[in-house]
């Protein structure tokens, strides 16, 4: 079996269709589907199924695909052993990421690298949580975050390395009666005003605990992803709202109180295919980053 047929499989079951193929591999649709019938032709047995307005893998196919991972990695190692021969790690690595995470982790990691010969791409995502795992399919190392799980949602068979954990507070303006607290618990916020991330945000599952913990709904306000609109909306008093303790800038704006009585906390991790994990930059890249996460246990930017 030829490894660009397997390499089209594992790409068709990341993207959903030739087209999405094509257009991230700068090939033709036509070239593509050459290429997998071809593959099919020398497998023997269906590769594909038509699936909604895109294809999706057969058994056969997704146990093709599997291989492609599999055949990837290993060449991967081999690479990155020539690339220990020669000496220290080169090249560039593409990182994406949420923006908060990035915040915080890149400025000690690129200290950390700047006398080596690895550069970066950067690419900042604001993604709900299942769709980071996606972009590992374009970046060598996407940094990722979930509230329910080291792994987040939709990344099993990637690479993971959690980065750091990070507690979620409560933010509430200067002049509100909570802002003096030393913590609150469901039971001193479930009548306030929120600001909000939209549904399916890895936030959004804090505030549920809340509801479930005083039996009732919150009054969500307003929806917001960015944290930084969130962070000037708090300040000006339009309500309090969950925001991650070490990457957020208070500049005495605004008061952040530790939540307790629910899980209020999140895992940033970074993610990457397998065959792109083993390649000796990206795994340097990763390590400067779990060194930069582990530096800000226990700290604060302000």
């Amino acid at each position: 079996m030829d490894i660009r047929h397997l390499e089209l499989l594992r790409d068709l079951r990341e993207r959903g269709s030739l087209a999405a193929v094509a257009a991230a591999t700068h090939r033709t649709p036509s070239a593509l589907s050459q290429q997998l019938r071809t593959a099919q032709r020398a497998a023997g047995v269906p590769l594909v199924e038509p699936h909604g307005r895109g294809l999706r893998l057969t058994e056969a196919g997704e146990l093709l695909a599997d291989g492609a991972d599999d055949v990837a990695a290993a060449l991967a190692r081999v690479a990155a052993r020539l690339e220990e021969h020669r000496g220290e790690p080169v090249g560039t690595v593409r990182i994406a990421g949420l923006p908060s995470g990035l915040t915080a982790l890149l400025p000690g990691a690129m200290t950390l690298l700047a006398d080596g010969h690895v550069s970066l791409e950067i690419d900042d995502l604001d993604l709900a949580e299942h769709d980071y795992a996606s972009a590992a399919a374009d970046a060598d190392i996407v940094i990722a975050h979930s509230l329910t799980s080291e792994v987040p949602a939709g990344s099993e068979g990637l690479r993971s390395t959690v980065l750091t954990r990070e507690p979620l507070d409560v933010a509430v303006p200067p002049d509100h009666p909570l802002a003096g607290r030393a913590e609150l618990r469901p039971r001193d916020v479930v009548d306030e005003d929120w600001i909000c991330v939209p549904d399916h945000y890895p936030f959004d599952t804090v505030l549920q605990r809340i509801e479930s913990a005083c039996g009732r709904a919150l009054h969500r306000r307003l929806r917001i992803r960015d944290n930084h609109l969130v962070a000037a909306l708090v300040a000006s008093g339009e309500g309090i709202a969950l925001l991650p303790r070490w990457t957020t800038r208070t500049a005495d704006e605004f008061a952040l109180v530790p939540l307790v009585g629910v899980p209020a906390s999140r895992w940033i991790v970074a993610l990457s295919r397998p065959d792109r994990a083993e390649r000796a930059a990206v795994a340097l890249v990763t390590r400067q980053l779990a060194v930069a996460g582990a530096a800000l246990m226990g700290e604060r930017i302000r």
